[in-house]
């Protein structure tokens, strides 16, 4: 896609996803905290649109457009990716997914990304899905999954750790003196973690109509 393109299509989301109206979420956690494995169950039982930030830039990259030229020259170089860049292809990834609910995993990483984010396409999310993991735990899964290699893959994981806290922790922070931080305690097994997780998602109205079910039970037993 070339430059005139990206721009009209920049323009062409600012207006559309205003008119969407979309629930955004963010989903932030250390790697191997199991983000991924949970997003993949939300999507299935509560019919969001998973969106991650680091596909979409690798996919742009093999695209061979004019942007993905751009983002691969850029990371060659050790340059970040600017903010507008990733918003950008977000944005199209929403307009495209023909959903309004949608996971957006592993963005903002930083502060930067967070005010860019809100100012480019004027949306905050609903809340954010914080998978709060261990540092022993994450490097026990990480290291579970690249058996053979662990003294060539710690020093980076380690790195990687580092690199959360400095950056997203901040973000977490921002959201949480709002009241938009929905913490999940990762640590467990994938099972007891995603009824942690279902509790938030399950609609309000499920859950009053399962209490009055239970209430009509009541009733029923009572006069029978």
């Amino acid at each position: 896609m070339g430059t005139v393109v990206d721009a009209a299509a920049k323009k062409e989301a600012n207006g559309s996803l205003a008119d969407l109206n979309p629930t955004v979420v963010f989903v932030l956690g250390g790697p191997g905290s199991g983000k991924g494995t949970q997003c993949a169950n939300i999507v299935q039982h509560f019919g969001y649109t998973h969106l991650s930030a680091g596909d979409l830039l690798r996919a742009e990259i093999k695209s061979g457009s004019e942007n993905g030229t751009m983002i691969s020259n850029m990371i060659k170089e050790g340059k970040i990716v600017p903010s507008e860049v990733t918003i950008k292809l977000l944005q199209r990834a929403m307009l495209e997914g023909g959903n309004d609910k949608f996971l957006i995993d592993g963005f903002p990483r930083n502060e930067e990304n967070r005010a860019a984010f809100e100012a480019v396409t004027k949306i905050e999310p609903s809340f954010v899905l914080f998978f709060d993991c261990s540092e022993e735990e994450m490097e026990r899964r990480l290291l579970g999954r690249n058996q053979g290699r662990e003294d060539d893959n710690i020093e980076t994981i380690r790195k990687r750790f580092k690199v959360f806290l400095e950056s997203s922790l901040p973000v977490i922070e921002y959201y949480n003196s709002k009241g938009k931080v929905r913490k999940i305690d990762a640590g467990r097994p994938i099972e007891e973690v995603y009824e942690s997780v279902k509790a938030i998602f399950a609609p309000k109205n499920d859950k009053v109509m399962g209490h009055c079910h239970a209430l009509m039970k009541c009733l029923i037993l009572f006069w029978m």
